[in-house]
């Protein structure tokens, strides 16, 4: 007897069994996208348009052949700063032909199926990434949100933050009445996100904040603060190709600081992405994470992206959890989302401009504050001060040079983590003439750089004694260390001597590693 489930012939939930979920989700994702869109924009020194082309080609696009169905992709917090450095160096075309051939280079990562290998970024450095992009939006964009231009570097906004503050509080006028707004959106975020009703919390906190910041301004009408400003054309651009980049500026990608900035927006959008993905799979037990897809998918975007003159985009937490939050089912609630924000900017793109700068300002505010407030680091000292450390000069180097200064020494750092960790040997001795015993404890990695270290301990141990070897704290052991116990027990049994040890455990520390079972005794 057929079954009363609608399913489709994948085993999938069939499209009536999940649409007014998707749906749903939708509305709730486009409300959280749509201020972020325009608000990181705005961070990144580019265009409003630009923000909500990306929105538009993340939902839409991307959400249809991505690897992770409920991932929504966009114009993220993460990349914003970079953007900022690379419009300040190359100017706004080129850094299209950048996000470019950064979607080149991310759908080849795609087809080598390497999306495993960006995952294995070092936790620490992904959070300090974060964390360091958080604190350079928030003193970036505080001084916006004053209607006052960001003053440059990282360490000159942080340094001029009172500067504005008081020149804002002595001087009136604009900047006062902006930096007012700004501070009401932030209060009705806060408030919103601590004391709404659960049920009420489908609207998101930042939508509220730019909903009370705007009614604001447009009541009390104060005078000189600037108001978002969005081309009356953004669809018609779009579709008439005004965007593309010519073949000269194609041909910048030679340039080598051209073709680093492509591929630091690659590995950087690309670890962002995998990350997240992992996340928002940890969310929901449906269809897990294809990764190599979802760069493929990534890839694509980005390419688009650069070609109509948009921001680069990554797969974003907050948007991915306020979707899988909301109930989304399936990938058609991030696809809708898109074509919500595309029948928004094509039809009232007008009504944007009853927005003020200081709103979303304040918003970008409220998003560096959520990603700069250290609530990893308990997490990180679980695994060590050296994680801690990672973290905090990774964060320290951002602010202080740039990101990519940043996060390559936070890469350096924890490559020497890991290498300090495979070359350390400990070899503790502990004697005990009476029973003519010798007490050995091997801990960390024996490994071939560490093999002088072995063998002078084991040449130091006098002849005829009974060795007992302990390696309950020994992580890791290869082929050349194992040779030389086995012809030093040889050896020392010739002399009269002992050697007690674990062959069949030591042997299945070589052999872990190698993804083999241990070897027989």
């Amino acid at each position: 007897m057929a079954s009363t489930d609608a399913r489709s012939t994948t085993g999938r939930p069939a499209l009536p069994d999940t649409f007014s979920s998707d749906l749903l989700a939708s509305i709730v994702v486009f409300l959280v996208a749509l201020p972020l869109c325009m608000g990181i924009a705005i961070a990144s020194n580019m265009p409003i348009a630009a923000g909500l082309v990306t929105g538009i080609i993340g939902g839409i696009i991307v959400g249809s052949i991505a690897g992770s169905p409920l991932q929504v992709s966009g114009p993220a917090a993460g990349l914003a700063v970079l953007v900022w450095q690379l419009v300040e160096q190359f100017g706004i075309p080129t850094v299209g032909v950048i996000v470019f051939f950064a979607g080149l280079i991310q759908m080849l990562a795609g087809v080598l199926k390497l999306g495993q290998w960006f995952r294995a970024v070092s936790p620490a450095v992904i959070h300090g990434m974060l964390a360091g992009i958080g604190i350079l939006i928030l003193v970036s964009q505080f001084h916006v949100m004053f209607d006052s231009a960001p003053l440059g570097s990282g360490i000159k906004n942080l340094i001029g933050i009172p500067g504005t503050l008081m020149s804002a509080i002595g001087n009136g006028g604009h900047q006062l009445s902006a930096g007012m707004i700004g501070a009401l959106t932030i209060a009705s975020i806060f408030a919103w996100a601590t004391y709404a009703p659960k049920s009420l919390k489908v609207l998101p906190a930042p939508l509220v904040g730019v909903a009370v910041g705007m009614i604001a301004a447009n009541i009390l009408h104060p005078d000189g603060i600037r108001y978002v400003t969005v081309p009356d054309a953004i669809f018609q651009n779009l579709m008439s190709g005004a965007t593309l980049p010519s073949f000269e500026g194609l041909l910048r990608i030679l340039e080598p600081a051209v073709l680093i900035g492509a591929v630091s927006v690659a590995f950087i959008a690309s670890a962002e992405t995998l990350l997240c993905a992992t996340a928002v799979d940890a969310m929901h037990s449906g269809v897990r994470t294809k990764y190599d897809r979802e760069l493929t998918a990534q890839g694509f975007g980005n390419s688009l992206c650069g070609l109509l003159g948009g921001l680069p985009m990554t797969g974003v937490i907050v948007r991915s959890g306020a979707n899988v939050e909301a109930g989304a089912k399936t990938r058609a609630s991030t696809i809708l989302h898109g074509i919500w924000l595309l029948l928004f900017v094509a039809l009232i793109p007008w009504t944007l401009g009853y927005i003020p700068m200081a709103a979303l300002a304040a918003v970008l505010v409220y998003t560096g504050y959520k990603l700069a407030y250290p609530k990893i680091v308990p997490q990180l000292r679980k695994y060590g001060t050296a994680e801690v450390l990672i973290y905090a000069i990774t964060i320290i180097m951002i602010v202080s040079t740039d990101l990519l200064k940043g996060v390559v020494t936070g890469l350096v750092l924890s490559l020497l983590k890991l290498l300090y960790a495979f070359s350390r040997l400990d070899v503790r001795k502990e004697e005990t003439p009476a029973q003519n015993r010798i007490d050995l404890h091997f801990d960390g990695s024996a490994t071939l750089v560490r093999l002088p270290i072995l063998a002078r301990a084991l040449e130091t141990l006098k002849p005829g004694s009974n060795v007992y070897v302990h390696i309950g704290e020994l992580d890791y052991i290869d082929h050349a260390c194992l040779d030389l116990l086995g012809n030093w027990e040889k050896q020392h049994k010739a002399t009269g001597g002992t050697l007690t040890i674990d062959w069949k455990a030591l042997e299945g520390k070589y052999h872990e590693r190698h993804g083999t079972g241990p070897a027989a005794p």
